[in-house]
């Protein structure tokens, strides 16, 4: 990953971080890593754990943010959560769901699109 994608992925997650307080989500961390993969942010809302997964894309050439969270992203993403909850027993009892915030580039602005409970585990 060039040093210019990865500081967009960053920006894109403090971007995704900031909205998601402001709408009352509190952080519980941040680039949680694994064996299995990452967790962008595990977040709070209420009592429920919350997944996010953050997607930037600048072109939709390839496909948008939200598309690119495909099954095998979301298998990936649900045995990294399943790692996160075992090693944080305290949180293992609560609800949990998995949110996306896509994030793509249009012109000067960038849009925000927040899926709550956007795939099953």
């Amino acid at each position: 990953m060039s040093k210019n994608s990865r500081d967009s992925g960053q920006s894109a997650e403090a971007y995704a971080e900031s909205h998601l307080q402001r709408h009352g989500l509190r952080l519980l961390r941040r680039n949680w890593s694994c064996r299995g993969g990452e967790l962008d942010l595990v977040m709070l809302d209420g009592d429920t754990v919350v997944f996010v997964e953050v997607r930037y894309r600048r072109y939709n050439a390839w496909g948008g943010a939200l598309e690119s969270v495909d099954l095998r992203k979301q298998q990936k993403l649900i045995h990294a959560a399943q790692l996160f909850l075992q090693q944080e027993s305290s949180l293992a009892k609560r609800p949990c769901r998995f949110d996306v915030v896509a994030i793509s580039q249009a012109g000067e602005e960038q849009e925000l699109n927040w899926i709550r409970n956007a795939f099953d585990s």
